[in-house]
Order: C-alpha cells, then sequence, then structure tokens
C-alpha cells in the first residue's frame, strides 16, 4: 500500500482538461507518485486511447462503488436511485479509499494542472501524516467583496454552519478546500465506520443531505482528531469566476508568478468551456503562454 497517490475522477466531456493535467502530472512528478484516474465504466476506452501513452492507472467509477456498496452491505439500486448524479462524483471521490491502494491520496479536478516540480514533501509531513487545506477563504471573500458577489459570502457562511451544528463546533467559518486536496483514508474509513455506521446512515445518504464532501472531510477530521492536523493554505491558484481569471491578468499574474506560491493552477470548468469538446480552440490558458 503507498503512502499517497493522485487521483482524479473524471468523464468523457473533460477529456482534455485530463489530458493536460496528466500532461503536468508526468512533467513534473519528480518522485514518480502513483496517478490514479476513474471514469465511467463506458468511457474507459476513450480514455485508454488517448492516455494510453502515459504512466496512469485508470479504473472504472463502477469499481470503485461495487467495492463501497459490498462494505456497506447495501442494495445498489436502492442507494442510486435516491442519490442525483451530479453528487455521485463527490460520492466517488470520498469512497476512492475503499480500493486499498493508499494510506493518503491527493484528490485532483480536471480543470487543474500542474506548473512546477512537486514531490511527496509537499503533500505529506512524514510516511504517514498528510497536510491538511484549512483556511478561511480570505482571498475569495475579498474578491466576491470587490465584486458586490454578496451571494458568495452569504452561501459560504450558510454552508459552514450547517457542517458546524452536525458536529457541534463552534468558532470560526473553516474552507477545506478547493481541491487539490490531501485526505486521509483512516478519517474516510472511520467516518464510515464509527460516525455514520452509528447514526445509522452511509456516505450516499451524508452527501445526499448535505452536500459537499469538502466539508464532510475537513470537519470529521476536526471532530475526530484521528490524524493530526497541520494545516496548508490551498495547494493551487484557483479562479473561481471569469472576472476573478481577469482582475488576475490586469495584475500581471502568469505562471512564472503563480509558481512562487503555488503548485498549480485551477481552471474553474463552469466558466472556462474551452476545453469542453475539441482542442485547439484558443482558452484562456493562451495568455499565461503570451505573458510568460
Amino acid at each position: 500500500m503507498k503512502n499517497i497517490v493522485i487521483y482524479c475522477k473524471s468523464y468523457s466531456k473533460d477529456l482534455f482538461r485530463v489530458i493536460r493535467l496528466v500532461k503536468s502530472v508526468a512533467k513534473y512528478n519528480t518522485d514518480n507518485i502513483a496517478f490514479y484516474i476513474s471514469v465511467p465504466r463506458n468511457d474507459l476506452a476513450l480514455f485508454q486511447e488517448h492516455l494510453g501513452s502515459y504512466s496512469v492507472i485508470l479504473i472504472a467509477d463502477e469499481e470503485i462503488l461495487d467495492t463501497s456498496f459490498s462494505k456497506l452491505g447495501r442494495n445498489p439500486e436502492y442507494i442510486l436511485s435516491k442519490v442525483p448524479v451530479h453528487l455521485m462524483q463527490q460520492i466517488i471521490k470520498a469512497e476512492f479509499w475503499r480500493i486499498g491502494c493508499c494510506k493518503n491520496y491527493l484528490v485532483i479536478d480536471s480543470d487543474s494542472y500542474f506548473i512546477r516540480p512537486f514531490s511527496i514533501s509537499d503533500f505529506l509531513y512524514d510516511e504517514n501524516t498528510p497536510y491538511t487545506v484549512v483556511h478561511e477563504c480570505k482571498e475569495l471573500l475579498q474578491f466576491a467583496v470587490r465584486h458586490h458577489m454578496n451571494k458568495v459570502k452569504k452561501e459560504y457562511i450558510e454552508l459552514r454552519e450547517e457542517f458546524q451544528k452536525i458536529f457541534d463546533r463552534y468558532g470560526r467559518h473553516l474552507d477545506f478546500g478547493p481541491t487539490p486536496v490531501i485526505w486521509s483514508a483512516i478519517v474516510w474509513k472511520s467516518l464510515s465506520r464509527d460516525y455514520a455506521k452509528a447514526k445509522d446512515t452511509n456516505i450516499f445518504e451524508m452527501i445526499r443531505k448535505y452536500p459537499c464532501e469538502l466539508m464532510w472531510y475537513g470537519e470529521y477530521l476536526l471532530y475526530s482528531k484521528l490524524v493530526p492536523i497541520l494545516p496548508i493554505e490551498p495547494l493551487f491558484k484557483v479562479y473561481h469566476y471569469k472576472e476573478q481569471f481577469e482582475e488576475g491578468q490586469r495584475l500581471g499574474e502568469n505562471e512564472r508568478v503563480i509558481s512562487e506560491n503555488f503548485l498549480g493552477i485551477v481552471m474553474q470548468s463552469n466558466w472556462d468551456r474551452s476545453l469542453d469538446s475539441m482542442p485547439g480552440k484558443r482558452s484562456f490558458l493562451s495568455r499565461f503562454s503570451k505573458r510568460k
């Protein structure tokens, strides 16, 4: 069992984003950390065709779900009928640990890519202890204030107050993302075995009711203290909104500047559609290379 692996949950629409991510991992992965990618079984052939020459381990989402169903002792049809499709990706990420390949995993999304060399020491304090992304999200909240995006702060606070009530925690509103983040299998295992089982529920029901896997992990870690909490700020520079990216451009942000403090960049796919279908379209990323 490996101390840490990289894991990405994807699907056909994000194929070209994944290709960009895989290329960046191949270029900057100095410790050759194993890279797992899961996709729906129907998409496996497509991803194998495009990623066959890279050192990645492709698995089907259904392999993770089958393992989850068998361990939970639940009927998959019963569970799947109650969980909206858009929440399944969160559940699959949260259940990846069940395949037993690692003690910790860096969960990264398709719309991310590395911009400088990285190693195991960027993610683990020692061979067993992961760093934890936990902060107060002040950069994003300050951006929201500048652009009069009142809804951003309102929703940020509401979600955190929901989770703090679940675990009877008081104090500051904390953020445990954005991805990529490092998760410990110990934490997810205990959440399922000790917390959920005692309440006669499971990760499917929990995420269906409170849909944020990042908050489930982070708040349960604070509650359980199963691994030492070594806080770090976000690993990647994240552009949540087009306006945020454009503001960064005006301030002179490019890959060279960003790499001074971050391992990579996330161009969230909810606004950057340039890699949705075909490569070759001029993406927002091309502006980085123009300014390098």
